[in-house]
């Protein structure tokens, strides 16, 4: 079973600022089944919409800011559903919601409201993880207190292979352990080890110290994940899509350049 395989569309950013049409017919000439928004590029929800479907490209999913969700989960989440998209993601947690702070439980109450109001809409919450989460909590890691206490039909993973792996877990076993739960996966590629400041690679804060270049993004398939063992535990845990994510691009390529050598690693791996 080969995925259908989308592109978030944050590891083309500036492409999609500047023109966000042509951007997406790059996408789909590259091979990409899909497209997973962060942002709308100062378009409405139907020119998104009509977009999508005149290139033949899936707007199968959105990462949609946590605190914009929890301003006005209706009115936000009803543009995603006249994109079209099957699934919103909560994408990040700035500091003071991370797990061990005194916001983290009022983030797993608030992941549950806007899972019931998604569902309402007929939209699937799903939340897409850091190494942060991996964070124990009377032993237990923060990512597994949050899918325990919101219920699988309000809240499903988007599970981030690279950040599971920086968090401290086999990408491929800790997949398998939300089988049934997993629709749509990340796959990410790195090289490199954990260091404080590798978030700024991910384009939160203006200028990574030094250290962060121990830490560096790559496309799919160049840097040290197994990619074929995940894809096998993607199949056994039920998922449907997977998607291409590069935060920051590298090997002197443009991140356009980047999904592109990501996609064709996929394709030559039988995906």
């Amino acid at each position: 079973m080969a995925f259908p395989v989308a592109l978030q569309l944050y590891s083309v950013r500036q492409d999609a600022d500047a023109n966000l049409y042509a951007t997406l017919k790059k996408v789909k000439a590259l091979g990409y089944d899909g497209v997973e928004f962060a942002g709308l590029y100062n378009h409405k929800p139907e020119e998104i919409r009509d977009m999508c479907a005149d290139i033949g490209l899936v707007p199968i999913s959105a990462h949609v800011p946590y605190q914009d969700m929890v301003a006005d989960p209706e009115g936000v989440l009803s543009q995603y559903v006249t994109i079209g998209c099957k699934f919103v993601v909560v994408p990040y947690l700035t500091e003071e919601y991370r797990p061990g702070t005194d916001k983290f439980p009022e983030v797993v109450k608030n992941v549950a409201a806007i899972g019931a109001v998604a569902k309402k809409l007929g939209l699937q919450l799903l939340y897409h993880n850091h190494d942060f989460e991996f964070l124990k909590i009377d032993g237990k890691y923060a990512l597994d207190i949050l899918y325990d206490e919101v219920s699988a039909d309000l809240l499903q993973t988007e599970l981030d292979m690279c950040w599971v792996n920086v968090g401290g877990e086999n990408p491929s076993e800790y997949l398998l352990k939300y089988t049934g739960r997993s629709p749509v996966v990340h796959l990410k590629d790195f090289v490199g080890e954990k260091s404080k400041n590798m978030y700024e690679l991910i384009g939160i804060a203006k200028k990574a110290e030094a250290d962060t270049q121990k830490f560096e993004f790559r496309p799919v398939g160049y840097g040290k994940q197994d990619f074929p063992s995940i894809l096998e535990a993607a199949k056994k845990a039920g998922a449907t899509w997977v998607v291409v994510e590069q935060d920051k691009a590298s090997m002197d390529l443009s991140p356009m350049e980047c999904a592109e050598k990501s996609r064709a690693y996929l394709k030559s791996i039988g995906n």
